[in-house]
């Protein structure tokens, strides 16, 4: 029982040994540019195998990656449900989509590479539907959505499309390079994650309440 215990505690240890270290190399490099073989030494592996004895392929790796965030996001986006329920404020849906995602950069410490590595991801058509398909399956994010949905004005539904996008994107890269400065150490307009969380809400409340254009 001690032997298999040891054993179990050994294989979680690599696991997470190769998943940290294709999470940074992937994000600073992006995820084709980086081999198993560079993921297997970063992380301490002499067998160049490991990646694919305990992952399979690269997109089964990339989603394994991002299944490590989606729990604790997940959590924080319960709480910020809780605290919105009910709201017919815009501002307060927004939240429940910015914050937790926010939040859970803050929690991670300093350098985090889960931003870049999304922003990453999403730049590739080949592995983006992961992290889409990983969003979908949260009950939470449905929720904010729907949330969002009740309380925003009447929208032509090219619009609200056009303006999803947009909003994915903005928080996508925006997290991305504020990450990234960090890790730099490169001054930022916004100090905390916090501070960013709140310039992005305010951009994004903007974005779905500005006016909109009929072209003719």
């Amino acid at each position: 029982m001690a032997r298999r215990t040891a054993r179990a505690e050994q294989v979680n240890a690599t696991r997470e040994a190769i998943l940290t270290a294709a999470e940074r190399l992937f994000a600073e490099h992006g995820v084709y540019a980086v081999s198993n073989r560079q993921v297997s030494e970063a992380a301490g592996q002499g067998n160049n195998a490991a990646v694919g004895y305990h992952f399979g392929t690269k997109a089964d790796l990339v989603r394994a990656v991002a299944r490590r965030h989606t729990a604790r996001i997940e959590a924080l986006q319960e709480r910020a449900l809780s605290a919105a329920a009910g709201s017919t404020d815009v501002r307060d849906w927004v939240d429940c989509l910015v914050r937790p995602v926010t939040g859970h950069l803050a929690e991670l410490g300093s350098p985090t590479w889960y931003a870049r590595f999304c922003a990453q991801v999403m730049t590739d058509p080949a592995l983006h539907e992961i992290l889409v398909e990983e969003s979908l399956a949260s009950p939470a994010l449905r929720q904010a959505v729907e949330g969002l949905n009740r309380t925003l004005p009447e929208l032509p539904a090219e619009v609200r499309a056009e303006r999803g996008q947009m909003v994915r994107l903005l928080l996508l890269h925006t997290c991305a390079e504020q990450e990234r400065a960090v890790a730099e150490g490169t001054p930022t307009a916004r100090a905390t994650w916090g501070e960013v969380a709140t310039g992005l809400a305010d951009a994004i409340v903007g974005l779905w309440l500005a006016p909109v254009t009929r072209v003719r």
